[in-house]
C-alpha cells in the first residue's frame, strides 16, 4: 500500500461496518444453530417466511426479495419440495412462471421456526431499548437503500 493511502481501520466509520457485519455473521451462526433440531438452515428460512408473508410469489420474485441469483433458488426450492414443504405451480396466465406455495407442513415449520427466530432475536436484543433499536433498523434500512441504488445504476 501506497504511505499516503488510508487503511480501511483508519477510517472512521469502518468500525461500524465490522460491527454490524460481525453481528450478522454471529447471528446468522446462532440461528443455524437454533434452527438445527427443525433441520432447516437460515436460507430455507428465508423462503420459508417469504413464503408465509407472500403466497403464491414467482421464483424470480422470491429470488429478488432475498438478493440471490436464480442458481441458488433452483438447489434449495427442489429439496424443499422432496421434503413436501412447499409445491411450485405454473402460474395461469404465463406457464413460464412458476409460483410457490406451503405445503401444510411447510406453513407449521415456518411458524415454529418462526419463534425460534422470534425467540434468538428477543434475548438477543432485549438489553437494548426500543428506540435504539428502532435507530439502528433506520440506519441500517438507509444504507440497504444506497447500496441498492449503487447495484441498479450498475444494471
Amino acid at each position: 500500500m501506497n504511505k499516503n493511502q488510508s487503511l480501511p481501520w483508519d477510517h472512521p466509520r469502518f468500525r461500524s461496518w465490522i460491527a454490524v457485519a460481525r453481528a450478522c455473521q454471529l447471528m446468522q451462526q446462532s440461528l443455524a444453530r437454533a434452527l438445527s433440531d427443525l433441520d432447516i438452515k437460515p436460507p430455507h428460512l428465508d423462503i420459508l417466511v417469504n413464503l408465509y408473508r407472500f403466497e403464491g410469489i414467482s421464483q424470480q420474485e422470491l429470488a429478488r426479495k432475498l438478493l440471490v441469483g436464480r442458481s441458488n433458488m433452483s438447489m434449495l426450492l427442489p429439496q424443499m419440495e422432496k421434503r413436501g414443504l412447499i409445491i411450485r405451480r405454473d402460474d395461469e396466465r404465463d406457464k413460464r412462471v412458476l409460483r410457490l406455495h406451503l405445503t401444510p407442513e411447510g406453513r407449521k415449520l415456518t411458524e415454529e421456526a418462526m419463534a425460534v427466530q422470534t425467540a434468538l432475536i428477543e434475548r438477543t436484543l432485549s438489553a437494548e431499548p426500543i428506540e435504539q433499536c428502532m435507530a439502528t433498523a433506520d440506519s441500517m434500512e438507509r444504507i440497504i437503500g444506497v447500496l441498492l441504488q449503487d447495484l441498479r445504476e450498475e444494471d
